[in-house]
Order: structure tokens, then sequence, then C-alpha cells
């Protein structure tokens, strides 16, 4: 939860002795400080304005650098609230009150359909990926090969074990809410999207036809690569995020019955996606942005045309 802002001392929340706000001596000078609204998140960015430290959640786009909350709404007393009418994220998104609303929507949606299917199981068929049913040398009547491309969606928001919808919906809150607060709803949406729907496309493309596979895996390593990639722009550690994406990925080649296509696919879609949205220059943010978005959904839909020709 954030706490309320306190005012700093001096030019770094300091005391001229150099003591630290609680009065502990002075900071490691081998830690990055931490951010005056979140004190358990090191961070390499400061305030333009006031230079207090600030995360990727409370930072918000300015002319030169980035400016924190307070700064913004004049509450600092360092002067007046930027020109700018409407705060912006990192990537160029508004802020907003509640930067995790979008996650918690999605959330809802997996465990609004993990239940719907966990009552009424024939709905499942109808929600999955799969390539073509039946298989050859029988024409298709159902599958993504019989125009049920529909099913590239569905799949992504489709559970049935509680152990998968449970992980995965850990994963999304974990990951989702700073990138969310980071990218603003708009850009972390396409982010989240984009990444399933390539992880999907590249499963259709090289699984069995007649292999069904669902989940939220894909879009979730679609986050894991955008948060790499976000963490690297922060100069954060990079240790924490590669090493739980090695014994994610550990667990996808291991593991008997996990659709590992969806897993990479997610994963290259999110870091080429995830550094479009971080790396725009200004001046042309949003065709970068959108225009990398677009240029992943039509290798999308190449795959998928693709693959249909081959199996119809």
């Amino acid at each position: 939860m954030d706490q309320a802002p306190g005012s700093p001392t001096g030019p770094a929340g300091q005391d001229p002795a150099g003591q630290d706000p609680a009065g502990q001596g002075p900071p490691d000078a081998h830690s990055l400080p931490a951010c005056y609204r979140h004190p358990g998140r090191e961070t390499g960015i400061r305030c333009v304005r006031c230079d207090r430290a600030i995360c990727p959640e409370c930072m918000v786009d300015a002319s030169v650098g980035f400016q924190c909350p307070d700064c913004v709404r004049g509450g600092s007393g360092t002067g007046h609230p930027p020109a700018a009418s409407r705060p912006r994220t990192l990537a160029g998104g508004t802020m907003t009150a509640d930067p995790r609303l979008l996650t918690k929507i999605l959330i809802g949606i997996n465990v609004a359909v993990f239940i719907a299917v966990s009552v009424d199981s024939s709905l499942v068929g109808n929600l999955f990926l799969i390539g073509a049913w039946p298989p050859a040398p029988f024409t298709p009547t159902s599958g993504v090969a019989a125009g049920e491309w529909y099913r590239l969606v569905t799949s992504m928001f489709t559970h049935q074990e509680i152990w998968h919808i449970g992980f995965n919906m850990l994963s999304l809150w974990w990951l989702g809410g700073p990138l969310e607060a980071a990218l603003g709803r708009l850009r972390y949406l396409a982010l989240y999207f984009v990444s399933g729907l390539a992880g999907g496309a590249l499963t259709y493309l090289l699984a069995s036809p007649s292999q069904a596979s669902l989940g939220a895996s894909g879009a979730i390593f679609g986050l894991f690569g955008a948060t790499a990639v976000l963490m690297r722009r922060l100069n954060y550690d990079m240790r924490p995020i590669i090493a739980l994406l090695v014994i994610n990925l550990i667990f996808t080649f291991s593991w008997s019955g996990i659709a590992w296509q969806a897993h990479i696919g997610g994963l290259v879609a999110g870091v080429v996606v995830g550094y479009a949205m971080v790396h725009a220059p200004r001046e042309r943010r949003d065709l970068v942005q959108y225009g990398t978005c677009a240029l992943v959904l039509a290798v999308v839909v190449v795959l998928t045309v693709l693959r249909t020709v081959q199996l119809t």
C-alpha cells in the first residue's frame, strides 16, 4: 500500500548532517535509494524538480526526465504543476488513480471463466485452442483451421486445473501491477493481448493440430519479457527477474503436457513490444509503440494463415 509522503529536510531527503529521515546514519554507498512513497522499492530515478527518488509507479513523464506525483500536483512546495494537463507514465500513458484496475479486471475474467468451466465442463470444448479436428485426412470441422480464430483469444482466459489458474493469476498480479503503472492502461492491455496471441499463433503453427491447449501462460510470459526490458531501462538489478524467468523456462521444457510454444511465443512478443514501449522516442512515441504492436499482430495473422492453408 502507498504511504503518505513526508517532507524531505534536504535535497535528497536527508538532514544537513547526512542522516536519513529515520536517523539511521548515511545510506550504503553501494545501494540504490528507495522511492519516497514506497520505501521498499529501490530505484535509480529521481524527480527532476525536488530530487526525491521515485519508482516506476510514481514517476510522471515530464518534458525532461520524470517528476514525482507531489510536484505534479503542486504539493511539494517547489512550484506550480507542469503545463501538461494530464500526467504521463514512463511509456507515455495517462496516470490513473488505480494503476492496477486492468490487472484486476483480467484476473476477474480468468476466474469467471474458470468457475463457468468448473460448473459446466462441456464449455471448455468451445474455448480451448486446437488446430483442427478431426485430424487429417479428414476435413476439419472445428478448430482454428476450420475458421474458429476466436479460439486464439478464448484460450487465453481458460483454465481447468486450480493449480494452473492459481499460478498464472499470482504471476499476473505480481507482474501486471507494476507494468500497468509504468506503461498506462492502453499500452499494458496491448502488450497483454499481443503476447497472448503470439503465443497462441506459435502453438497453432508448431504443435500437433489435434493437440488442445489453454491458459494465460503466453500472455504471462509476455509480461515477464516486458518486465525484464523495463527493469533494464531503469537500471534495476536484473538478477531476480532473470532467475525467475529461468526457473519458469526449466518447468516449461521439463514438464510434460505444457505447450512450450505458447511460452516462447509470448516471451518473444513481450520483449519486442516491451522494448518499443519503454524506448520509443518521445516525438514518435505512439507511432513506434502501436506500430510495433501492429507488426507483431501482422506476424500472428501471417503464421495463422500459413498454418491454416497447410492443414486444409
